[in-house]
Order: structure tokens, then C-alpha cells, then sequence
């Protein structure tokens, strides 16, 4: 039997993979905000329902059944919060939260009707796609952290880490949100950065900067002027 703590061991696995993250007990302990004891007990019950395999060095992986039940997870909350906020209008930093809530309760008949409201390709509010991207496969799109961004570039914020809600209710305080304009104006001795942002100049820390996943702002081209009538 799939229970809700499986399927959140299981998505936050996936996750943790997802971020480039080895993952190991002491990490999904951090992650799930557990104690080390019953992610040993869960991990063992995973192992029993062949979900997960623990590999000698104590790295966890998703087996193929696991990482199916993992993936349709993440896809009925990636459609929970895209319905809060396209349907609802719900803040874009309170959603993850609220959906987290709700995503265990969702049936194959709801999903069904989301997706056919939705659609499959769009991004969720924090600018990340249904399928859980590796830094890789971002880099691969042309996304850059915003902790790399060289003084004087402006780029626009593509993407952005959902899982910490005070940090999301900080970058929000400052106008970096999905889809914002950012304007690096210069990156102090400390490795803190100086934003220019809708919210005006703004001091940001590199974890919160490398937690931000930007792209760079194509100049718009200038029309050509059109020719003198004879």
C-alpha cells in the first residue's frame, strides 16, 4: 500500500536527484525535516515494497516503480499549483505550500480534468516545468544562476527554487519573482550581489542568488526607418 509519507519520501527523493544532490539518509532527514530514526524505518519499508535500492556507500535510488509513482506526484502538484494560481489568483510564493497540502488527495479523474484545462506545457508559478529539471538540463535551455551574472547584465528570472517558503517571501519583498527584470549592478567583496529591481536597489546573498535560475534580456532590434518617399 502507497501511503502519503511513501509518496513523500518518494517526491522528495526525486527532488533531491533533481538538484543535483547525492542522496543519501542524513540529506532526506534534512529535506523531509525528520529525524534520522524514521528515515531509517522508512527506507526500509520503501526497500521492502522494492521502491527504493540503498547502494553500498548509502546513496538512495528510486527504483523504476518508485521514480513512476515519484514523477506522477510531482505532476499533480506541478497542476495544483498552476490551477491556484491561472484559476484562482493565488500568490505565487504561497502556492508550493498549499500545494503540498493537497496533492495526495488528488484523483485520477481530477488530474485528467486539470490537464485538459491546463495543458501540459506551461511552467508553474515559480517558472519551473512539470518535469523536474537538473542544473544540466537547465544550462542546456540557456538559464544561468543569477549568482553567475556579470555586473551590468540584465537578464530575466526564468525559474526559482519553490521548496523554502521564507526565502521565496524574501526574494518577493524584493521584486525577483518569475518573469522580473533583474539589473546586476555589482557583485561586492563578500560575493553579495547589488540588484537593480522593480523594488530599487537590493542587496542579495549568493545562497539566495544561486537559487534563482535567470536568462539573458535580448535588446529589443530597432525597426529600420523607413525610406523617404521620393
Amino acid at each position: 500500500m502507497i501511503t502519503v509519507s511513501k509518496e513523500d519520501y518518494l517526491k522528495s527523493i526525486l527532488e533531491a536527484e533533481s538538484e543535483g544532490e547525492v542522496v543519501i539518509s542524513a540529506r532526506l532527514a534534512d529535506w523531509l525535516g525528520v529525524s534520522p530514526p524514521a528515515v531509517t524505518m522508512a527506507l526500509r519499508r520503501l526497500k521492502k515494497d522494492a521502491l527504493v535500492r540503498v547502494q553500498p556507500d548509502g546513496q538512495v535510488r528510486l527504483t523504476p516503480g518508485g521514480r513512476k509513482i515519484a514523477r506522477k506526484l510531482t505532476l499533480r502538484h506541478h497542476l495544483i499549483e498552476r490551477m491556484l494560481a491561472e484559476i484562482f489568483g493565488m500568490e505565487w510564493w504561497k502556492i508550493h505550500d498549499e500545494a503540498e497540502r493537497i496533492e495526495h488527495a488528488v484523483s485520477t479523474d481530477f488530474e485528467a480534468k486539470l490537464l485538459k484545462k491546463l495543458g501540459r506545457g506551461g511552467a508553474c508559478p515559480h517558472g519551473n516545468l512539470s518535469e523536474l529539471e537538473s542544473p544540466a538540463s537547465r544550462r542546456r535551455r540557456g538559464l544561468a544562476l543569477l549568482s553567475d551574472a556579470q555586473p551590468g547584465q540584465a537578464v530575466i528570472v526564468s525559474g526559482i527554487y519553490e521548496r523554502d517558503r521564507r526565502l521565496l517571501e524574501f526574494l518577493e519583498a524584493r521584486a525577483i519573482r518569475p518573469g522580473a527584470t533583474v539589473r546586476l549592478l555589482e557583485r561586492n567583496y563578500d560575493q553579495t550581489l547589488a540588484l537593480a529591481t522593480a523594488a530599487g536597489a537590493v542587496s542579495l546573498g549568493r545562497a539566495a542568488a544561486e537559487r534563482v535560475w535567470v536568462s539573458p534580456l535580448t535588446p529589443r532590434k530597432k525597426r529600420p526607418s523607413s525610406a523617404p518617399s521620393a
